[in-house]
C-alpha cells in the first residue's frame, strides 16, 4: 500500500475454539490471553515493553478455527514485529503464574454474557444454527475453563500450532523481499500441520428456541444457509443483503422501523465462510411489539424471493454504493487489510485486490440478480427470541 507508513500483521494459528475437548471448552479463549504474557526471553512485564517501544498496537481474539492474532506499526519496525510475534507463535512461555489470573478473566467474561442481552441471544443463534463445532461461543463454558490445566494449555499449542495450517498476511509499508528473507530465519525449523475440524450437522437448526428473559426489550434472531465464500452467488447474496439492509433507505430499516415504527433496530447481514455461509436477520423491539416486528421481518426476508419483491435498478445502484464505499475504507486500514488477505487465504484459497472484488460487484446486472432470487430458497431458518414470552413462529420462515 504505496500510501500507507504503517505495517500490519495478521497471523491466523489453528487452535480456535472448535478445536478445543469437549470437557476443556474455553482453553482456545485462555490461549488468546495468554499469548500476551511472556514469550521467549521475555517474561509478560518485558514483553509488553518490547511491544511499546516501538509502538505496537496488538490483539488477539479468538475464532472457531484460528486464534487471530494482529499487530500494527510503523513500516520500519515491522521486522521487530516479526521477531516479537514469532516468539509469541513459537516460544510462549504460559507461566504458572499467568494460569490462574487468565481463568478468571475468562470466567468474568462468561458470567458478563448475560448482561448483554442481545450478544447472548447471538450465542443461542450460534450454538443452535452453526455446523459442529462450530456452534461454539469462543468464550467456552464454566466447567471446561476451570478444567483446562497448564498441561492442557502447553499440549494444546505444541501439537496444534503448525506452519501448514497457519496464514500469515502483511499489508501497508512493507518491502515483500526483506519480510520473506526474515521468515525463512525465523521460521526454518517450523515443521507439520493441524487439520482442520472434523464437521457435523446441527440437529438443532432449523428450530425454534426462546430464552425467558424478564425485560423491557426483546431480541429476536433469525438466520438461514447461504453461499459459501468461494460460491459465484457468493457477491449476488451479499447485494442481495445490500437491499435489504444496506442502510437507512433498505427494505427493512423502511419496513419493520420508519413505517411502522416496531423497533429500535434491525439489520441482516450476509457472511461466508470455506465450506457453508450464512445469513443473519436481527430485530431488538419492546415485547408489545415484537409478534409484529417478527411478522413483518418474516414478510420482508420471503418478499425478495418473489416476483412482487423483485429488486429496483434503484436499489441495486445503491446497494453496489454502499458495498464499494465499504471496501474503500476497509482498504485504509492496513490491519484491516491485512486480516481480509488471510481470511480471504482461508476462505477461497487466494487473496483478492480491492479491484477484484470491487469488479465483481460492477459486474452484476439487476437482471441477474434478480434472477439469482427467483432460484434462492432459504432453507433450514433458526429462529431465536430472548425476552419475557415466547412468540409465534410466521409461516414464512
Amino acid at each position: 500500500m504505496p500510501s500507507a507508513k504503517s505495517g500490519a500483521i495478521a497471523w491466523l494459528l489453528p487452535v480456535g475454539a472448535s478445536h478445543d475437548p469437549l470437557d476443556r471448552q474455553g482453553l482456545a479463549t485462555m490461549l488468546s490471553e495468554l499469548i500476551f504474557r511472556g514469550a521467549g526471553s521475555l517474561d509478560s512485564r518485558a514483553q509488553a515493553d518490547a511491544m511499546d517501544a516501538i509502538g505496537l498496537s496488538r490483539s488477539s481474539s479468538t475464532g472457531m478455527i484460528y486464534l487471530r492474532l494482529a499487530a500494527t506499526c510503523i513500516g520500519r519496525d515491522l521486522g521487530k514485529a516479526l521477531g516479537l510475534l514469532t516468539d509469541i507463535v513459537r516460544r510462549p512461555r504460559f507461566d504458572d503464574a499467568s494460569i490462574e489470573p487468565t481463568r478468571e478473566l475468562a470466567l468474568q467474561s462468561l458470567a458478563g454474557l448475560r448482561d448483554d442481552p442481545s450478544h447472548f441471544a447471538g450465542t443461542i443463534l450460534t450454538e443452535h444454527h452453526n455446523t459442529i463445532p462450530y456452534n461454539r461461543t469462543g468464550l467456552g463454558d464454566e466447567s471446561g475453563l476451570r478444567s483446562v490445566t497448564r498441561d492442557d494449555i502447553v499440549n494444546a499449542w505444541s501439537t496444534r500450532v503448525r506452519p501448514q495450517s497457519s496464514i500469515l498476511a502483511v499489508a501497508g509499508d512493507a518491502d515483500v523481499e526483506t519480510i520473506e528473507d526474515q521468515l525463512e530465519e525465523l521460521l526454518a525449523d517450523w515443521s507439520g500441520q493441524n487439520p482442520e475440524p472434523t464437521l457435523a450437522p446441527n440437529p438443532k437448526r432449523g428450530g425454534t428456541h426462546h430464552q425467558t428473559d424478564d425485560s423491557s426489550q426483546v431480541h429476536i434472531y433469525a438466520a438461514h444457509e447461504a453461499p459459501a465464500e468461494g460460491s459465484p452467488d457468493a457477491v449476488l447474496e451479499r447485494l442481495t443483503l445490500a437491499v435489504l439492509s444496506g442502510g437507512s433507505s433498505s427494505r427493512l430499516f423502511s419496513e419493520v422501523r420508519e413505517k411502522r415504527g416496531l423497533c429500535y433496530s434491525v439489520s441482516a447481514s450476509y457472511s461466508g465462510d470455506k465450506h457453508f455461509g450464512r445469513v443473519i436477520a436481527y430485530v431488538g423491539t419492546t415485547p408489545e411489539r415484537a409478534q409484529q416486528s417478527l411478522d413483518v421481518l418474516s414478510e420482508q426476508l420471503a418478499l425478495i424471493n418473489t416476483p412482487e419483491g423483485k429488486v429496483t435498478q434503484e436499489e441495486l445502484d445503491r446497494a453496489v454504493i454502499g458495498l464499494k464505499s465499504s471496501l474503500v475504507f476497509s482498504g485504509e486500514s492496513t490491519g484491516a487489510r491485512a486480516m481480509s488477505l488471510a481470511l480471504d487465504q482461508h476462505r477461497i484459497g487466494r487473496p483478492r485486490s480491492l479491484d477484484e472484488l470491487s469488479k465483481e460487484i460492477d459486474k452484476v446486472s439487476l437482471d441477474q440478480l434478480n434472477a439469482y432470487l427467483t432460484r434462492r430458497k432459504p432453507e433450514k431458518m433458526t429462529l431465536v427470541t430472548l425476552g419475557p414470552a415466547e412468540l409465534v413462529r410466521p409461516g414464512g420462515i
